[in-house]
Formats: C-alpha cells, structure tokens, sequence
C-alpha cells in the first residue's frame, strides 16, 4: 500500500523547462486566462497581490466601503484544497502508441528466441513491415507526459493571509526510438512553500501588500528506463522520494523570498494592480529564480454585482505577466493574460448579505497567453467546493509553437 502511494505521488507530475519559481496553481485565476493581478478579493490574494488582502471584508460591506457595497461580501477563507492535473489527451494518445510498441518488442524478442536470430533483426523486419507504427513513434518522440498535484492550506481576511503548500513534479517524456525505446525522467522536483503576508489600505482607493516566503525544492534530473523493463522505473522513483524525504529537514536547500503588490481603485468599478513576486534571495536548489513582474487592470461593472441573498459577482481582468521573463514565451502575446467570470448564489437564505448560502456556482473563461482557458467551480453550504478548470501551456519558445492542454480538478473543504 505505501508503495503505490509514493508511485502515485511521484507520477502525478508537472513540467519545469527552465528554474521557474515554485508555482501555486489556482482554479478560479487559471479558469480566467490567470488575469488576477488586478482582481484578488479573496484568497488568491496570498498568490497574486497582497495588496488585494485590504480588499477582504470591505468588498460588499456598507459600512467600510459604501460606494462599492454592492459587490458580493467576503467575510474571509479558510481552505485545505487538493488537486490534481494533467494533458489528458496527450496521455491517452502516447499510452496507446507505448502499448503497440511493446506489443511489437516483446513479438520480436518471441521470434528471434524461437528460431534463434537476432532480436535486432527481427525487430527490423517487423517495423517495416509496420510503416504506420514508425510514423507514429516518430510523431511521438521525446513527447512530454506531464502531471501536476497541488495540496494547499489557506487562511485569509481583512489585511492579513498565509497559506502552506506542496507542488510535486515530474517531467517523464518518451523517446520513440527505433531500436530501444526508453522513458526518460527529463526533472523531478518536490516544491514546499510556507507564506505570509499583510496589507494596509493608505487611503480608500490605494493599498499596498508585502509577503514573506520560504521555499524548498529537491530536484534529480535525467532517469533513463527503457520501454522494455519499464516497470523498473516504480523502484526508481521510489528512491527518489527517499531522497527527497531525507533532505526534507536540510537547512542550507531552503531559500527565503518577498512578493510586494499595490492596489488603485481608479473608478468606483475599475481597479489597477502591479506586483513583484518571487524576489528570492538565493538560489532555490541550484536555480536562479527571475522575480516576476505582473500589472493588471480588473473591471466589475455594477449593473452586473448584487449584494443580496442571492449575490452575483462579474469580473473582467486583463493582466501583463510575467514581464522580464524572457527566457520562454518571449513574444508579447504570450505575457497577455484576458478572462472574466460571473458567480451567482443559487441558493440562500434570504435577508443575510449573502452570509448564509447553499449553494453557488461560477463559470469562467478567457486567453492565457493566447491560448483558451475556462472552468467553473460549484460550492455546496459554503463548506465543500468541486472546481474544474483547462488552460493551455507553451512548451516552446512562442505561442502556437507547441501547445500542451492541461486540465485540473480540485475538491475543497472548509470557508
């Protein structure tokens, strides 16, 4: 039983090219393009901008601030989540591929041992007398099979947040070959983060935020196991995570980083955001971490919102992202980052602000770097959320150069 746990756990991956900063993944802002930078009035806050912790509270709240009462109120989170994601399509795909190939490598080695050739031989012989399996192995070489898992605990409300969480990866690709196909373990990586931060509100519509972080990574890079005696890899990644779980307590591999954020409210229903995050003050497992910088402007138009019993919410964000990053996506398509969501309570009782609700359900969509993304997320008696959302990812170096859909599911518990 422990074993196939640490097998699951290792195999739920995700892909790192470059030393890119731990990354929390949120349901809400990745199913809106992850514009967020500029909207941030509840948790996500921790992840995107301080600042946007002021915002908690006051948001629907008449007394605090009356001009924008109408907004649904968000009293505060607190969340434990767990999810997980991956290029479905692409998994389904390379399986069928790795299964005909084996179901041709194992025919092979049967024949050759049978009349005492050379398995290379015969392995020959048979692919060319399968041309369509040639094209697809080719089709398919160094193909990336990516997984993420994410597992959060979050607490938020007015001016202050922190949140704990983990981001485990791995990056298997598979090299098609024509003699010996292999999988190879291109990086596999464990991220730990612990955060905190707080914001202050200056005046009614400027706020400032300010986070402090400690992260951790362990990271083996290039595992070799051919399709032949693939299941030797389970033993591998055992032995990973061993490594991993001894070097959990080493001091020297963590580093410690700052996130900084601003907030405008320039119109009663706009709002401007700008952030710097990840500024990490050494390397992070031997990597050099670029900060990034993220402005954004988000728009909620009031004949949209009601702050009733039955509240809606509709916001339209655009955001910049990542802006002196150009070790990928380097192209200005690929910083734009566009979506809008609306949330409605569906069921509630009536006459409570919105404090007592059943049920609410939100759909969301938009462009993360030119690519489609959209989701939804289904909360039931404010205590359990189910959350879906797809979005796209860039494994080259410009948009539309090689896509890779992902698609995350997550279940939350708490309020």
């Amino acid at each position: 039983m422990k074993r196939s746990l640490v097998i699951l756990l290792a195999t739920l991956t995700a892909i790192s090219f470059a030393a890119k900063a731990p990354t929390h993944r949120s349901i809400r802002a990745e199913a809106m393009g992850n514009a967020h930078v500029a909207l941030v009035d509840d948790k996500e806050a921790i992840y995107f901008n301080y600042a946007g912790l002021s915002q908690i509270n006051r948001l629907g709240n008449y007394e605090e601030r009356p001009e924008q009462g109408y907004y649904p109120r968000n009293i505060g989170d607190m969340r434990l989540n767990l999810g997980g994601a991956g290029p479905f399509e692409t998994y389904f795909s390379t399986y069928n591929v790795a299964k005909d190939v084996q179901k041709l490598y194992n025919q092979a080695h049967d024949d050759a041992k049978e009349h005492h050739l050379s398995s290379s031989n015969v392995l020959m012989d048979s692919l060319a007398a399968h041309p369509e399996l040639i094209h697809k192995m080719n089709s398919y070489d160094h193909k990336y099979l990516t997984m993420k898992i994410k597992m959060d605990a979050e607490l938020a409300f007015h001016n202050f947040g922190g949140a704990i969480w983990i981001d485990g990866n791995v990056a298997p690709y598979m090299d098609a070959g024509l003699i010996i196909p292999q999988i190879v373990i291109d990086t596999f990586y464990v991220d730990g983060v612990a955060q905190v931060g707080t914001a202050y509100g200056f005046t009614d519509e400027f706020s400032a935020g300010i986070g402090l972080k400690i992260a951790k990574r362990h990271k083996v890079e290039n595992m070799y196991v051919t399709v032949i005696n693939y299941s030797a890899i389970q033993d591998t990644l055992e032995d990973r995570y061993h490594d991993v779980a001894d070097e959990l307590i080493d001091m020297d591999a963590i580093s410690f980083g700052m996130d900084l954020g601003v907030l405008y409210q320039i119109a009663r229903e706009v709002r401007l955001g700008l952030s710097v995050r990840d500024i990490y003050f050494k390397d992070l497992a031997g990597d050099k971490i670029t900060p990034n910088i993220t402005a954004g402007v988000n728009y909620s138009p009031r004949f949209f919102n009601k702050n009733t019993g039955f509240g809606r919410k509709f916001n339209v964000a655009v955001d910049y992202a990542d802006a002196i990053n150009g070790t990928n996506n380097y192209k200005f398509l690929s910083h734009i980052n566009f979506g809008m969501e609306v949330e409605q309570t569906l069921l509630a009782w009536p006459g409570y602000n919105n404090a007592i609700r059943a049920l609410a359900l939100r759909l969301s969509g938009g462009f993360k770097g030119g690519y489609p993304a959209a989701g939804f997320g289904l909360e039931v008696l404010r205590f359990f959320t189910v959350e879906f959302a797809t979005w796209a990812e860039e494994l080259g170096y410009y948009t539309g150069q090689d896509e890779e859909r992902i698609y995350m599911g997550q279940l939350s518990i708490g309020f």
